[in-house]
């Protein structure tokens, strides 16, 4: 798959260019880290502030929202205001926010906070990848930051979930935040000192119309898809929420046609490639996040292990994640940018029907470790595909925008599959309360929720075929691709007919 000609910044010394390279990733994983680590302290966290049962839920979907609603913002912003300046900012915000969450003592102060640590993560994650790429030139470096890049959001997410589990049962969960706050202020000085200063940055204006429809838009979409948990899909609230959500959406489409400076400009757009990423990346984040909210609940509800334990589960799927990551540039220089995404997902989804299995009186071997495996595999290749090509073809004044696009997918994505998998998870839960012992009706909500999962994986792999053919996605190896300049739309369509 061809990659997008970066601007390229002042040239460095080999040291320097890996240090700055080392400060970035370590940025992304610092945000992911935050995705996944409150996941294994959510029952403590619910019993020392009064969290309710939807209020826990929030607790996730509060940093995933605003990180998923705000990325457009934060990636176009870095292109405007400048990448290395984006980033410090958002990394001292996340730095504050985290500490704020350390400290709350109320439901309402600590959901807040996580909103801020969102808000600051849409400003560090796609201005630390623009500013990645535009380290390395056109050519087969760029897969291997990809690749490096897959492993560290891979890595910092399952890492979260051990980082959380370690830190609640030694020290209590405030230090899940304390910890953030502290490794981000690292961060945010090495940034400082390793990053260089580039005076690239793209011409316009900021579309606050556009930003403000679309932020409301998914506001109103994740928490009518929340509230129905409670509720009831039947209840007023839920109903405007979610015809608002639509209206606006629609609206902000015609606002991004009509406007000069647009949030989404048609150009990011032209090749096909770059929607099709994104469309697959946002089933992928549909289920990706909900897998690390519902792991670590049967870990610890159903089988009894604590924070620690459920934590330490969580490494098999990270060094899967990890390994995957690493070796998909290979493969798909091997095999094919379309055959290696095709199997990494359907490896994915066939983790996810085997956790499909799990059994109220079984045990971490022979229900967790085998489909964590899987599932880890599959979606390190899988993410360092997609990402590539949601990033694929974009002008070299988008590159932040790009980057904000495709974690905004994954984001927003995510929080919509948790949204709505928590829901299905609970009505069934609560159905089967009714007639059977609660373990077992709470593992019935969770093999639920892993059965959907897998069918939606499944299900992306054969869209992914599909967009293959038609929008010209399969060709020559990545190699060989990543040497050629983007194609044109005319260009594409040739390849495309004659494929």
């Amino acid at each position: 798959m061809n990659l997008p000609h970066a601007p390229t910044a002042p040239a460095q010394p080999v040291p320097r260019t890996g240090a700055a390279l080392a400060a970035l990733a370590a940025a992304q994983f610092t945000v992911m880290v935050a995705t996944s680590n409150v996941n294994v302290a959510l029952p403590r966290i619910a019993a020392g502030i009064g969290l309710s049962d939807g209020a826990t839920t929030w607790v996730v979907n509060a940093y995933g929202l605003a990180f998923g609603a705000l990325l457009l913002a934060g990636g176009r912003a870095a292109d405007l205001l400048g990448r290395r300046r984006v980033l410090l900012l958002g990394l001292g915000l996340f730095a504050v926010a985290s500490l704020v969450a350390g400290l709350a003592a109320s439901a309402g102060v600590l959901i807040a906070a996580r909103a801020v640590q969102g808000l600051g993560a849409a400003a560090i994650a796609p201005a630390a990848l623009a500013l990645a790429l535009a380290l390395i030139p056109p050519g087969p470096g760029r897969s291997r930051i990809l690749g490096v890049w897959g492993a560290v959001s891979g890595a910092g997410a399952a890492g979260g979930v051990l980082l959380g589990g370690a830190l609640t049962q030694a020290w209590g969960w405030p230090w899940i935040f304390h910890s953030v706050a502290f490794g981000t202020a690292l961060v945010l000085v090495t940034v400082v000192v390793s990053v260089p200063r580039s005076a690239e940055r793209a011409t316009g204006r900021f579309d606050l119309l556009g930003t403000a429809a679309v932020t409301v838009a998914l506001t109103c979409l994740v928490w009518g898809l929340t509230t129905a948990r409670g509720t009831g899909w039947t209840d007023v609230r839920v109903l405007a929420a979610l015809g608002g959500s639509f209206l606006l959406l629609a609206a902000f489409a015609l606002i991004e046609i009509r406007r000069p400076d647009a949030l989404l400009p048609p150009r990011l757009f032209a090749t096909g490639r770059v929607a099709a990423g994104n469309l697959l990346m946002a089933l992928l984040g549909s289920v990706w996040i909900a897998l690390l909210f519902f792991l670590p609940l049967y870990q610890q509800q159903v089988l009894g292990q604590g924070p620690l334990l459920t934590g330490l589960g969580q490494l098999p799927l990270a060094a899967a994640n990890i390994i995957g990551s690493s070796l998909a540039p290979r493969i798909s220089r091997r095999l094919g940018a379309t055959a290696t995404l095709t199997a990494a997902l359907l490896t994915e989804a066939l983790g996810l029907l085997w956790l499909s299995r799990i059994s109220a009186h079984g045990s971490y071997a022979t229900d967790v470790l085998g489909p964590s495996i899987l599932v880890g595999l599959g979606l390190g290749i899988a993410f360092v595909q997609l990402t590539a090509l949601a990033v694929e073809g974009a002008p070299a004044r988008d590159a932040g925008l790009a980057g904000g696009l495709v974690n905004t997918t994954r984001q927003v994505g995510g929080a919509i599959g948790l949204a709505a998998l928590a829901t299905l998870s609970g009505s069934v839960t609560a159905h089967a309360a009714t007639h059977q012992p609660r373990l077992e009706a709470l593992t019935s909500g969770y093999r639920t929720a892993f059965t959907l999962s897998a069918s939606v994986v499944a299900g992306t792999a054969l869209l992914a075929l599909f967009l293959a053919r038609r929008a010209g996605l399969a060709g020559p190896s990545e190699a060989a691709a990543t040497a050629l300049p983007s194609p044109d739309g005319a260009e594409l369509a040739r390849l495309s007919r004659t494929a």
